[in-house]
């Protein structure tokens, strides 16, 4: 039997990411809600969702869990 050779998943870099998408995706990461995260960063809870709705379409991922396992590989 010939070992097959499989490519990994690759994760997109951190630096497609801004500060504060990072400092988002970091909270939630963290089990955080929109609203925890909003109060600490400062920011509403609608502005939480506009980042988190630029993070899911930039590392193109669908939901909470698969943002993350990305942001747990950055070391976020």
């Amino acid at each position: 039997m010939t070992p097959t050779l499989t490519t990994p998943h690759t994760t997109p870099a951190a630096p497609e990411l801004a500060p504060r998408e990072q400092e988002t995706l970091r909270h939630i990461a963290a089990g955080h809600t929109y609203l925890q995260t909003a109060r600490h960063m400062g920011l509403s809870k609608h502005t939480v969702d506009a980042y988190l709705r630029r993070i899911r379409a930039k590392l193109n991922v669908n939901n909470t869990a698969e943002m993350t396992r990305i942001a747990i590989t950055l070391g976020l």
